[in-house]
């Protein structure tokens, strides 16, 4: 079994090996996306302007007139003193003929004066620079930048799921490898452990695998790198992998399986299907009314935080208000906001999202990506994230380095039994 299990474990590894580097190196730079967009962007991200901010909703709406082939899809109510205000569009499915499409998401306007200060399309693929660098990596980390093939446009993102799902299984068989080889099979009179074995506890003899030998060989080494932080960091790499599973196979595994186990409250997004790309509409009611509803339906909930943002979902027909005071941008250890649905043809109220509140399964669905971006735990989590993207790239690296130095001993080894073999049967030359 441990030999079957050990031939899993090689070819799972492999089959994952380069992706799991990307998205660990990725994963390390990412937990800081903000910061780093700040540090790269800081003449769109931060205003020295004087004096009262406009209103947003008519920033927008100056936005949407001077590019008439988008929709605006993300409107944040508040702006933090000195920084500015990000406005989200999208382009509109039958945009007005003759005019060019566009090739930004964002625009980057002043609070105060309503001056443009630049506009950029988030997580594009080419050309990469500062402006677009970190949102290239962010969504390189979960989808790969895969194109659109037959209308679908999900193909890295089901196939970095089909990877969490390798490493996820491929985690336990690794883990199942360290054990004392005594403790991995039965107990027989032809399998009989060495007295000086019997005599240690199954602690001891596991121990080793938990210890790195400094003074040994390259090849030593790299292989007590290999499993002794693969030990150390397993359950975080358990974490990791189900969570990368769960977010980008949320529809396809993780929620049939979380329904068949647990009872669920389902949000909008989840008991509708996104509509195809010729079908998604502009919103029959405007963001003022359903905003106006929102503030009254929360005042009514009794929710103490001003409404923070107002977002349009073309692909789901919905529009979301979210409610946070603007310092609080990724909500209660990193679930989000309170935030109540609309539908886009008539506002009618379609529910209400409070994070960290609902019955197990609805919390263990809340909890998927405050773990995999460490956000659970505020700051030492993200840092904690940002050092295990680094641990899963070398665990990446040094299982192929073991692999490849495996297989160049094997060819040396069968080189000198196909030459011990040929030995016998040679035909020494005469001499004259």
């Amino acid at each position: 079994m441990r030999s079957s299990l050990l031939l899993i474990h090689r070819w799972l590894g492999l089959a994952s090996a380069v992706f799991l580097l990307l998205t660990g190196l990725t994963g390390a730079v990412i937990s800081w996306d903000h910061e780093l967009d700040e540090l790269l962007n800081p003449a769109w991200m931060h205003s020295d302007s004087q004096g009262l901010h406009q209103s947003t909703l008519v920033l927008a709406k100056r936005v949407a007139a001077r590019y008439p082939q988008v929709q605006v899809s993300s409107i944040p109510l508040t702006v933090e003193p000195g920084h500015t205000l990000a406005i989200g569009v999208r382009p509109l499915a039958n945009p007005p003929s003759g005019l060019e499409p566009v090739t930004f998401n964002q625009v980057f306007l002043d609070p105060v004066t309503g001056e443009e200060l630049g506009k950029r399309e988030w997580g594009a693929v080419w050309p990469v620079n500062r402006t677009n660098a970190v949102s290239f990596l962010y969504k390189l980390h979960y989808s790969l930048h895969l194109p659109e093939i037959w209308g679908i446009d999900r193909w890295g993102i089901w196939l970095l799921g089909g990877v969490a799902i390798i490493w996820l299984i491929d985690s336990f068989v690794g883990f199942y490898l360290t054990l004392p080889k005594s403790a991995n099979r039965p107990k027989t009179k032809l399998h009989k452990a060495p007295r000086h074995t019997q005599q240690a506890t199954f602690g001891q003899r596991w121990w080793p695998a938990w210890k790195m030998r400094w003074n040994s060989s390259t090849h030593k080494r790299y292989f007590d790198m290999h499993r002794a932080f693969g030990l150390w960091t397993w359950l975080l790499l358990i974490i990791l992998a189900f969570s990368a599973l769960a977010l980008n196979l949320r529809r396809e595994v993780f929620m049939p399986v979380m329904k068949s186990a647990f009872t669920l409250t389902p949000a909008p997004f989840d008991v509708r299907a996104p509509l195809p790309r010729v079908q998604q509409l502009p919103p029959k009611v405007g963001f003022e009314q359903v905003l106006a509803l929102a503030v009254s339906d929360a005042a009514a909930k009794g929710w103490q935080e001003p409404a923070g943002r107002i977002s349009y979902s073309a692909a789901f027909q919905l529009f979301n208000v979210d409610f946070f005071n603007p310092e609080d941008d990724h909500g209660i250890a990193g679930a989000g906001h309170k935030r109540l649905y609309y539908d886009s043809t008539d506002a009618r109220a379609l529910g209400a999202r409070i994070p960290w509140q609902g019955g197990v399964g609805d919390v263990i669905v809340q909890a998927q990506f405050p773990l995999h971006s460490g956000r659970i735990l505020g700051l030492p989590g993200r840092i904690l994230i940002s050092v295990m993207g680094l641990v899963v790239a070398m665990l990446s690296v040094t299982g192929v380095y073991l692999w490849w130095k495996k297989r160049k001993a094997r060819k040396v080894s069968s080189s000198i039994v196909q030459g011990q073999v040929l030995a016998p049967g040679r035909i020494r030359p005469t001499t004259r």
